[in-house]
């Protein structure tokens, strides 16, 4: 993400008497992404990363928050809230909403294998079973409508090709009514920066800060997107094969979820497509901003739209 709000020691000292962190020993701020203030933070107690939300408010925060410690607590290696001293893990930092959590072992890659392909695969779907008992709803807030507002707004930008394939999308997905599949939390970001490894194994799962109550299945295509995908934007049979199978080991996977798949690949991808071009054309003041190319994600809607079979299990 980029760093839109500075943090100073000195800032960060006075804000950490709030809590029985020890020490402030070193701050550094995290150059990637685009939608939050990261820094790690180093104390006399231990690692760990200090967040600032840039667009989400207070009221909206403790849906993630209280996930992320549920999750926790449910053996998925998440971040881990920390409370303050009013026994709170939303403060106020820079008058910006800001937490702190643990900081997990691992480091992401951008060339999985297919066997950390399978890890991710079976980690979901334990992330999936343990969110069956968390209580909080939210309502996925990139959904249809969002998908059609942002669309107006970045059809400007767009050639005629673009913007026919952008329409004809947008319109496509509007229709469809996925009720009757297994729903509950999903990330709904688990790209391969948001998964910390250590070889073949998942030392964590990060940024929860798109998570939201919808589809599961949509969460799984939104994955394979990412993590099973050729340099040219079509599926890796082998990866993609190996990250559901061990998914539905974990949760099985039912028929009407084989039917919806193709359409669940392509709304995943439309969905990043668009909140790419929007941060590229439309981008906010940030230090450190780094935009994704959003024609990654237009090549795989297209090869979605173009194949005639989608890998399954």
């Amino acid at each position: 993400m980029a760093v839109f709000t500075s943090v100073s020691e000195t800032e960060l000292t006075a804000w950490l008497a709030d809590y029985s962190l020890g020490q402030l020993q070193d701050l550094q701020g995290i150059a990637s992404g685009i939608e939050n203030t990261n820094y790690f933070v180093t104390t006399s107690n231990g690692r760990f990363v200090l967040t600032l939300f840039e667009i989400l408010g207070a009221d909206e925060l403790p849906f993630y928050l209280n996930l992320m410690a549920h999750l926790a607590r449910h053996g998925i290696p998440c971040p881990n809230p920390v409370a303050n001293r009013f026994n709170q893990f939303l403060g106020r930092l820079k008058d910006k909403p800001a937490c702190i959590v643990s900081r997990l072992n691992g480091k992401s890659t951008t060339s999985p294998s297919t066997a950390q392909c399978a890890a991710i695969g079976a980690m979901l779907g334990q992330m999936h079973i343990a969110g069956q008992s968390f209580s909080q709803v939210m309502p996925n807030p990139r959904g249809a409508a969002w998908r059609a507002a942002t669309a107006l707004k970045v059809l400007p930008v767009l050639d005629k090709q673009q913007a026919a394939l952008l329409k004809s999308e947008v319109a496509l997905h509007s229709q469809q009514d996925w009720t009757s599949l297994p729903q509950g939390v999903i990330h709904a970001d688990l790209f391969r920066d948001n998964v910390l490894l250590e070889e073949d194994r998942v030392g964590g799962l990060i940024d929860f800060y798109f998570a939201c109550s919808d589809v599961l299945l949509y969460d799984v295509a939104i994955t394979v997107n990412d993590w099973c995908m050729h340099a040219d934007g079509t599926l890796d049979t082998a990866r993609t094969q190996a990250l559901l199978r061990t998914y539905h080991a974990v949760r099985p996977l039912l028929e009407s979820e084989h039917s919806a798949w193709p359409l669940q690949l392509r709304v995943a991808a439309l969905r990043f497509w668009l909140s790419r071009l929007f941060d590229k054309h439309l981008p906010r003041d940030g230090e450190l901003v780094n935009a994704h190319d959003p024609r990654r994600f237009e090549r795989i809607l297209q090869n979605h739209i173009a194949s005639t079979q989608a890998v399954w299990l």
